[in-house]
């Protein structure tokens, strides 16, 4: 097993495993979108975080609205999968966010949080009253509850209401592909999320952490460990259609830069 957190009461590794490729987000292009989903199947995607657990993983990431993702974690689940599950959600699709909390809960998820796009939203509207509503139900169930945001000025607005439990920072605020229908990936983003990281007093799951595979894997996740706190932890997408063994590359790599940084 890779070196484990307390995360909200957690034992979470340093490393999750998140699932942007298994559904098809690749914020490349549609062309490389349409591949993944092709080829992340359900029995594929079980077999990566079979993978991923052998490797020394403990828990992964997914959303809660994309058909074949769900079906995957019902399916792991349902069978005993050792992995945790940490749950974005959503509720486009859904209905309402209680619904979309009720489901994830019932699914057996072990922690959730808001998704950045509804986050944002809620920023530039200063609506704190709805968030405030969605995150009290959501603790109401007795886990811990974050918000990822791809805007920095919306994780420091989240901080001063001092709601939630963790945050989840994206290195890039590629938020624009949620607007504007573009990507936008700008490297003095990454040094805005990790000061943003290092201030904020509650845990983070720091992702995009490598440009969604425009940074070469063996230094964006050595810059990242070296510049997230201690108690922090990396969500890394895994997409096997570039490399059949990157759980197992990904893995090798985070050790060798964890056994390098100071006690």
């Amino acid at each position: 097993m890779l070196p484990t957190v307390d995360f909200c009461g957690m034992s979470l590794t340093r490393m999750l495993i998140g699932a942007n490729p298994f559904g098809g987000f690749s914020h490349q292009s549609a062309e490389r979108s349409e591949g993944m989903k092709r080829y992340h199947t359900p029995e594929r995607i079980l077999e990566t975080w079979e993978r991923a657990w052998q490797a020394g993983i403990n828990a992964f990431v997914t959303n809660n609205e994309t058909p074949h993702v769900v079906q995957s974690v019902e399916r792991y689940r349902a069978a005993g999968g050792p992995m945790q599950w940490l749950a974005q959600v959503s509720f486009r699709t859904i209905g309402s966010m209680e619904k979309a909390i009720d489901l994830v809960v019932a699914g057996g998820c072990r922690a959730l949080y808001v998704h950045g796009a509804l986050t944002d939203a809620l920023y530039e509207k200063q609506d704190a009253a709805t968030l405030r509503a969605w995150v009290s139900y959501a603790q109401s169930k007795g886990l811990p509850v974050g918000v990822a945001a791809h805007a920095v000025e919306a994780h420091y607005w989240v901080h001063e209401l001092d709601l939630v439990d963790f945050h989840v920072v994206p290195f890039f605020n590629c938020g624009s592909v949620h607007t504007t229908g573009g990507d936008r990936f700008r490297l003095e983003d990454v040094f805005r999320a990790t000061e943003l990281i290092r201030f904020l007093p509650k845990p983070c799951i720091a992702y995009k952490i490598l440009g969604a595979g425009r940074l070469d894997a063996a230094m964006g996740i050595e810059y990242a460990l070296r510049h997230i706190k201690p108690g922090d932890v990396i969500n890394v997408g895994i997409n096997r259609q570039d490399r059949d063994d990157m759980v197992e590359f990904d893995v090798a790599l985070v050790e060798r830069v964890l056994k390098e940084l100071p006690a």
